[in-house]
């Protein structure tokens, strides 16, 4: 079995993408369904997935849970609210008793938006990120790689809360640079209390003539840093159409991970997801 542990879905009828703008990305101003999904993963052997937020609106994170009350296919939720909020414990608990809330397995907010590297390392976002700790959820980091030490600091002051690195920190694929952003992530991945996902490569690459080739010297670190067994694969689905298929996505990342043992691509593919939110 396959868990893709990082994919979106939504519907501009409901919302605007408000992110989803130029030329670039036009590909993906239409509606993306988990119906859509189920069409590129259940033949590709995915049986369970994460659905992520995408906007830090707060009606996105109930419906969110509804769809996955909904849908077999989905097994967690990471969804957003605000981390500043003086009741941010008790909205968590209300979101826990929303239909569905029983799916909500982590937090995630923009802070690659953030325009405070240090962001992170707030009171007042901390006092969040020790509620999210304490309601035994994760946190999804979606950063960019000059705040990377921040996300290290954080991780290293609130032992007790799991930080999950999204995209792999977003690398300079496309430049074919790799410091700083290399260091950063092994001094993020020297602290226990931090996992991976192996995800949102191809869009960091050339989205017109990527190659897996391309992406290993960026998985290798993260292999190498965080270990199989707190690693794990995410389709990125469907930002990533904007550079591949799903299965384009799925086989790279099996050829990424081809030199691995039985047990351990298990880990990637499964085991790791599943630890951390299923």
């Amino acid at each position: 079995m396959t868990v893709d542990a990082h994919h979106h879905v939504w519907d501009l009828s409901v919302r605007d993408q408000d992110w989803i703008t130029g030329p670039e990305l036009r590909p993906l101003r239409r509606n993306f369904t988990v119906a859509d999904l189920e069409a590129e993963a259940r033949p590709a052997g995915v049986r369970r997935t994460v659905l992520v937020q995408t906007v830090t609106v707060a009606e996105e994170t109930p419906e969110f849970l509804a769809l996955a009350e909904k849908h077999e296919l989905i097994g967690g939720v990471v969804g957003w609210t605000d981390l500043t909020r003086p009741d941010v414990s008790d909205e968590l608990a209300r979101l826990r008793e929303l239909p569905g809330g029983r799916y909500l397995k982590g937090i995630r907010h923009q802070v690659q938006g953030e325009p405070d590297p240090r962001w992170l390392l707030r009171p007042d976002v901390r006092r969040g990120l020790a509620a999210v700790a304490d309601a035994g959820l994760v946190y999804d980091l979606v950063v960019l790689p000059h705040q990377l030490p921040a996300c290290a600091a954080a991780a290293a002051s609130l032992p007790g809360l799991t930080f999950v690195l999204d995209h792999l920190g977003k690398p300079p694929v496309a430049s074919g640079a790799r410091e700083p952003w290399a260091r950063a992530v092994r001094t993020l991945a020297a602290l226990p209390n931090t996992v991976c996902k192996l995800s949102g490569l191809v869009t960091e690459a050339d989205l017109a003539s990527w190659t897996v080739a391309d992406l290993r010297p960026y998985a290798e670190v993260v292999l190498d840093a965080f270990g199989p067994a707190r690693l794990m694969f995410g389709s990125d689905w469907p930002v990533c159409t904007l550079a591949a298929t799903y299965a384009d996505v799925l086989a790279a990342a099996h050829e990424l991970t081809a030199g691995l043992g039985e047990a351990e691509r298990t880990q990637v593919f499964e085991g790791t997801a599943t630890r951390v939110y299923l």
